[in-house]
């Protein structure tokens, strides 16, 4: 692409006489006309400046050779466009279009497009055609297609050469898990992680308080730039309530299955999430209570979480999304089918995850949605429901089923594994300190 720009720019520099010439014209006339206040004079002078076949010609060569024979086009995707109607916006002929279409699919199962994704590529302006396409698969690997000397596309892909580097970091909590976190430097996809692991069996506004502590040992993948490119797993995560540790390792039984688990052998996943969102305050409880919009008793068949707008939703269970939409008085709105005995909703949304929408499926701690104050709400909240075999419950009382224990050998490889994870530990403090 650098080789196109610097064809653009010796084009300018070219014709860079050419334009001074003409701007040179242009202010003559521009002088005549205040010298002389005759307005008849004024339009035969610019008349015939026009129909003089030598400006015409000069003005033509100007414009047409300093527009750029390429154009290089940085498009972040909007909600709701697809690949097709982006290319047709630049009016790239259809049969172009399909070819590119062809393309991707060769590598890849589905070219589904999501919001703020950044599609580059550079048309030719002579015939309006695509010479480079870049379709960014993942933060590490793109698709690159381009017009070989016969005119027909060729398909590449580009994969960033990453290192794995593992981080350890301790901190003691003063106001929040996740203000803490953010002073060390913590990644926020990490810190979300951090939550997830935990937010089965601790409740982030009553269960955590000043002066509690955690450690977390993690995984980051960097490029050759040491930039880093993406977080990778949580190994190791301990948060130390009134002195109470609470350790968790991550365990990989060979591709059979991967998850955290406690001490015990315990998976740390259980059926349902407590709270689909951290850092909120628990504002409103089910049961009876006077409707702040309505004034009158009604009955309360959610609970509220007031947090501020765009604060992250997340799915408490892997499940299939059966509706994504207005729901009237509940704003935006997502229900989530878990089985065939546990539905979840989650109400007055501000905005909804990305590929969120009917039919989807989604995995336990995905953000579904942002907190937000749509439809009869007097401000930002979360209204959360649990349905169990079509009845609203209280989702605070709601007893969860266990998740998976380890037994036999693979309690005896998670063993070995969590060893290995202590003794990991322990070098990456040493060597920094």
């Amino acid at each position: 692409m650098k080789h196109i720009f610097q064809k653009i720019q010796l084009n300018f520099k070219k014709n860079g006489q050419l334009i001074f010439l003409f701007l040179l014209i242009l202010i003559s006339v521009f002088s005549t006309t205040i010298y002389n206040n005759s307005k008849q004079k004024i339009i035969n002078e610019y008349q015939a400046l026009f129909e003089n076949i030598y400006f015409k010609q000069t003005v033509k060569k100007i414009f047409l050779s300093t527009q750029p024979r390429f154009f290089a086009v940085n498009h972040m995707v909007k909600n709701g466009e697809s690949l097709n109607s982006i290319l047709s916006g630049y009016n790239i002929p259809d049969g172009e279009i399909k070819s590119i279409t062809k393309a991707i699919e060769k590598k890849l199962s589905s070219k589904i497009l999501h919001t703020d994704m950044k599609l580059n590529f550079v048309i030719d302006t002579v015939n309006n055609k695509i010479i480079e396409f870049v379709y960014p698969v993942s933060r590490i690997k793109k698709i690159i297609i381009s017009k070989n000397k016969e005119n027909l596309f060729e398909i590449k892909e580009l994969i960033t050469q990453l290192n794995k580097k593992v981080f350890y970091r301790e901190g003691t909590i003063k106001s929040s898990l996740y203000k803490s976190a953010k002073n060390l430097n913590i990644e926020d996809s990490i810190i979300v992680d951090l939550a997830n692991l935990y937010g089965f069996q601790i409740d982030f506004q009553r269960d955590i308080y000043k002066d509690d502590s955690f450690e977390i040992l993690y995984e980051k993948f960097i490029n050759e730039e040491e930039n880093i490119i993406e977080t990778g797993n949580i190994i190791y995560a301990n948060l130390i309530l009134r002195n109470q540790q609470n350790p968790l390792y991550y365990f990989d039984d060979g591709g059979k299955s991967s998850g955290h688990y406690d001490l015990g052998g315990a998976s740390v996943k259980k059926a349902l999430m407590k709270t689909p969102i951290n850092g909120a305050r628990l504002s409103s409880s089910f049961g009876m209570r006077k409707h702040p919009i309505l004034g009158f008793n009604k009955m309360h068949r959610g609970t509220d979480f007031a947090a501020p707008k765009g604060t992250p939703v997340m799915a408490s269970g892997d499940g299939i999304i059966i509706k994504a939409r207005w729901c009237g008085g509940g704003g935006n709105c997502v229900k989530i089918k878990h089985n065939s005995t546990y539905q979840t909703v989650y109400a007055h949304l501000s905005a909804f995850g990305r590929g969120i929408k009917k039919g989807t499926r989604v995995k336990q701690g995905r953000i579904i949605g942002y907190v937000g104050s749509t439809g009869m709400s007097t401000g930002p909240h979360l209204h959360y429901e649990v349905i169990k075999n079509g009845k609203r419950i209280n989702s605070q009382k709601l007893k969860l089923p266990s998740g998976k224990i380890l037994k036999g050998k693979e309690r005896k490889r998670f063993e070995v594994q969590r060893i290995k994870t202590d003794v990991l530990k322990s070098e990456v403090i040493y060597l920094m300190n």
